[in-house]
């Protein structure tokens, strides 16, 4: 028996492994609370925009030797603003537009990754390096996370109701143009805090992934922020987990943790309509004779 509890506690013996635990579930809690948002409005691709976009900026801040969050954030900022005023003065929609941006400056961020020297690894910026951060990045992650999700809690009604009825918002007298960007300068600034941890391309499956599978579960707003919190979390932490004894990188092990969570969630969903669609028939049959 000690030595099957031994066993299940031996993650937690490994200095690599504990960080790894620290930096996921730090990372989770803002990328769930922001999910919400991007599901609801409907910006799945506008976090795959962003996500994509910090390539080039992480690049020149290691030509230039400033900290890649910086030039990750400048990249990410500078990726939304382009793509707000496109839109703004030009009949491309919105989708459109933000394949054309993303794409162009992912396609950069690998030219200009091929024509230098560097001693970063591109796969550890596309898929993260857990295994890998120091305390630094632990504290980095952890001051954006703490900035983040008190500035979701803190605005969370305002910045729902402009992403459901931006109109109503602006009457009442919102300012909506301050919440638009203010909800993308945090959503960069999540993405640069999952770089460390997950990467550019599985950052935009963690800032859809608990939303998601929120939507599918309640009806409630709050209820939803809640229930996308749990999901992040025990995918992140569980995902860390599973990966030290499958021998697999914890970054696409949370990925799969959390479809099999949508996958579970979405049957729930089916099986919760039939029910109520039988109950309906029954409660109109004997109505009907």
């Amino acid at each position: 028996m000690n030595g099957f509890v031994d066993t299940l506690m031996l993650p937690f013996a490994f200095p690599f492994m504990q960080q790894a635990f620290i930096i996921s579930v730090l990372i989770a809690a803002p990328m769930a609370l922001l999910s919400c948002f991007l599901v609801l409005k409907g910006w799945s691709l506008m976090g795959d925009a962003v996500s994509h976009a910090v390539l080039p900026g992480v690049v020149i801040a290691y030509i230039i030797g400033i900290p890649f969050a910086i030039g990750a954030f400048v990249a990410g900022m500078t990726c939304v603003v382009g793509i707000g005023y496109l839109k703004e003065n030009s009949r491309v929609k919105e989708d459109t537009i933000m394949g054309v941006v993303f794409s162009g400056m992912f396609g950069l961020g690998l030219l200009l990754y091929t024509k230098i020297r560097t001693e970063v690894h591109l796969d550890h910026i596309l898929f993260g390096d857990m295994l890998g951060v120091t305390w630094g990045d632990i504290a980095q992650t952890g001051v954006i996370a703490l900035f983040v999700c008190v500035a979701i809690l803190v605005f969370r009604r305002d910045l729902l109701l402009n992403a459901f009825d931006g109109q109503h918002a602006k009457a009442i007298g919102l300012p909506v143009r301050v919440l638009h960007y203010g909800l993308l300068s945090i959503l960069s600034l999540t993405i640069v805090a999952a770089l460390t941890a997950v990467g550019i391309i599985l950052a935009i499956a963690l800032l859809i992934g608990p939303g998601a599978v929120a939507f599918l579960l309640v009806r409630r707003f709050d209820r939803m922020l809640l229930v996308s919190l749990a999901v992040a979390l025990f995918s992140s932490f569980f995902g860390v987990y599973l990966s030290f004894f499958l021998d697999s990188a914890p970054a696409p092990t949370i990925v799969l943790l959390m479809t099999g969570l949508f996958v579970a969630a979405f049957i729930h969903t089916l099986r919760r309509s039939a029910r109520e669609d039988a109950a309906r028939v029954d409660a109109v049959g004997p109505l009907s004779q």
